[in-house]
């Protein structure tokens, strides 16, 4: 039978098969971009999340894990870099806090714009290569200063990590598990301080201090290769907004009414402030266990891994669970859930730098102590972002990490260092617990300001 031009044989016996209509068979992706009266067959069932996306996350965590490895080094291996290069505890201080956390503070906030302009992966790469780099100069250092430039250097490096890591994990995870995903993210805290501390008892005493730091600058060098497996997610479409977008100098002028108008959120950030003192101080806990309390190194490096990352989980958990709780029973009750916080944590504080190792309360105290040093940040940020208007309300947490920072994490470990130098580090560390605990007049004076319509 001879077949006739210019019409196609239907493709399904007796249905004719439009021509206009007709499409060749393709690959999925390619048919959703296509007209058709069906809907497209979706790769991935909706609101399920792709296997690109947790390799991803694994990827990002892995990194932050690092991060905080090299950053707890120059804490974790104080003792011996007092005995081998003379440094003062005040010089531990220093790197260990102003030397590291202005210029991470400050690039931090400059590369959170440009994370959302440029490639992430490669801002992320650049500077992973960078803090890789300077914390294996790190070991060749002779004294403070050979540590302090490259100690700067791995602060801008650092940098880099969480604002594009946050921003690829929100376009590659639905909303409702972002919360999960950042909470992995966070996992880092913990995990990278135990296995910092956990290391150099283990490398150090074998190999010498030196060792640890090449060791982990060499494994992020690898670790940039690495990086370049992963795909970069796609930025999600944001809504077409007709306003123009808000300047500058508008974002700092409604922050600076914000702050004049809700005094709470002044208070909320400077009591986190000196909640941070405290917690920024505890990074001379391995000198104090070994010079002061008579522990080998590599033990007090172990038992303080160990502690770390048990008490991280336990009080980031209580944290968040007891702000929760008190925010549904009283207005403040964000704030309110930090005095509470506070005034349970200080006597086991306290108790920990007055009791001798024999006795068997120092362990419990030790645990609560450590769980006191992160217990606070999930409180101190959900308050923060309750107290600020909406359309500033990223300006406002950059600004409260600023001044935690600035204000709390920077001059607790150097001032808690210069008080060992002249009398002892248990009187520093104590008065660092001091600093914390008054962090109680703020939060209760920031939730009885506590504005009706947080928020709006």
């Amino acid at each position: 039978m001879t077949r006739s031009r210019g019409r196609r044989p239907s493709r399904c016996a007796g249905h004719e098969t439009d021509p206009v209509k007709f499409i060749p068979e393709q690959p999925r992706y390619y048919r959703s971009l296509m007209p058709d009266e069906r809907p497209p067959t979706p790769l991935i069932p909706p609101g399920a999340v792709p296997r690109s996306a947790w390799v991803l996350l694994g990827m990002m965590t892995a990194l932050n894990i690092l991060n905080f490895v090299d950053r707890q080094l120059i804490a974790s291996l104080a003792p011996l870099l007092i005995a081998d290069l003379g440094l003062s505890r005040s010089q531990i201080g220093l790197l260990a806090g102003f030397t590291f956390v202005i210029f991470y503070t400050l690039v931090g906030m400059l590369l959170g714009v440009a994370s959302d302009r440029w490639p992430r992966r490669t801002i992320i790469a650049w500077g992973l290569g960078l803090w890789s780099v300077m914390t294996a100069l790190s070991g060749a250092a002779r004294g403070f200063a050979h540590l302090a430039l490259p100690r700067v250097l791995v602060g801008v490096g650092e940098a880099t990590l969480t604002p594009a890591a946050l921003s690829m994990l929100g376009d590659a995870f639905p909303a409702r598990r972002l919360g999960l995903a950042t909470g992995i993210y966070y996992a880092g805290l913990p995990i990278g301080t135990a296995l910092s501390l956990g290391v150099a008892g283990w490398v150090a005493p074998r190999f010498g201090w030196r060792v640890c730091f090449y060791v982990f600058g060499v494994i992020g060098l690898a670790a940039v290769a690495l990086l370049f497996t992963v795909r970069e997610p796609a930025r999600r479409a944001v809504a077409a907004d007709t306003a123009a977008s808000p300047s500058l100098r508008s974002i700092v002028s409604d922050l600076r009414s914000a702050l004049a108008g809700r005094p709470a959120l002044g208070l909320v950030m400077l009591g986190g402030a000196a909640l941070a003192y405290g917690s920024a101080s505890a990074l001379h806990g391995i000198t104090w266990l070994v010079q002061e309390r008579g522990f080998p190194f590599a033990t007090a490096a172990y038992t303080h891994g160990i502690m770390s990352v048990t008490s991280g989980f336990f009080g980031n958990l209580a944290g968040g669970w007891v702000a929760d709780w008190c925010a549904r029973r009283w207005r403040g009750g964000r704030s309110w859930s930090l005095v509470l916080i506070t005034l349970f944590f200080a006597p086991f504080s306290a108790a920990l730098f007055l009791l001798p190792p024999s006795s068997p309360l120092f362990y419990m105290c030790w645990f609560l102590f450590a769980a006191s040093t992160v217990a606070y940040f999930g409180p101190v940020f959900s308050a923060v972002q309750e107290l600020a208007p909406g359309h500033v309300r990223s300006s406002a947490v950059a600004f409260g990490l600023l001044v935690i920072n600035v204000v709390g994490v920077g001059p607790g470990p150097w001032i808690t260092g210069m008080i060992g130098d002249h009398a002892s580090l248990t009187m520093g560390l104590l008065g660092s617990v001091g600093v914390s605990t008054l962090s109680v007049v703020a939060f209760a004076a920031a939730a009885r300001r506590w504005p009706r319509a947080a928020g709006a």
